[in-house]
């Protein structure tokens, strides 16, 4: 399960031990998502090699979707799910981009996909909310901001997603509702976060994210 993290984070990893061990200790072996092997994929890259942050609240509760990557699904999913859909839908309207759902590869530009809660049961939406990931997220998300001193572009969807604020120190912060069908009419339509999230980096000095590929 942590063969995947990059050493960079191990750090933190330690830090938290006692908060994971608790974590880990309470999660079922089986009938999670993501699979356990896949909990901590976003950490897979060095926190240097990030510049923006988006953060959802917990994984798809469908096993066939959720990868260990806020939003992102297995490539070739059709449809997508309603979330990464209105993601989508609103990538189109602020930019002008078409296309597919396969947003992992945003990952590999310097996007971390992060979940608030990093677990939940199959089938079922924000289970595991009280397990103590938050704490083990925002203590990630100020390690982030150490290690990049700042330069970074937070993307808070939805509330649990903006409780990390105060984590977030001198990043400039980017926040909207959440993108599901409940509440993506309230605000995340036409809050064009990638547009607004290119424009910050380049006043941070940083590359933008090319968002079509």
């Amino acid at each position: 399960m942590l063969d995947s993290i990059h050493p960079s984070w191990m750090p933190l990893f330690d830090e938290q031990a006692e908060v994971l061990d608790e974590i880990l200790t309470a999660l079922p072996e089986e009938g999670i998502t993501p699979k356990r092997e896949r909990l901590f994929r976003a950490f897979e890259h060095a926190p240097e090699h990030y510049r923006v942050l988006i953060v959802g609240q917990d994984p798809y509760p469908n096993p066939l979707h959720a990868i260990g990557l806020a939003f992102a699904v297995p490539e070739g999913t059709k449809p997508p799910p309603p979330s990464l859909r209105n993601i989508l839908l609103e990538l189109e309207s602020d930019l002008g981009i078409v296309r597919d759902g396969f947003i992992e590869s945003w990952s590999l530009q310097g996007v971390m996909l992060l979940n608030r809660h990093l677990s939940t049961l199959e089938n079922q939406t924000a289970a595991h909310v009280f397990l103590g990931w938050d704490l083990f997220t925002s203590a990630a998300c100020r390690y982030l901001v150490r290690a990049n001193k700042g330069r970074l572009v937070a993307i808070l969807w939805g509330a649990k997603a903006q409780e990390l604020v105060p984590e977030l120190g001198a990043a400039k912060v980017i926040s909207s509702p959440h993108p599901s069908p409940l509440s993506s009419y309230r605000g995340f339509f036409g809050s064009k976060p990638f547009s607004g999230c290119n424009k910050a980096l380049l006043e941070l000095g940083c590359e933008p994210i090319d968002w079509s590929r």
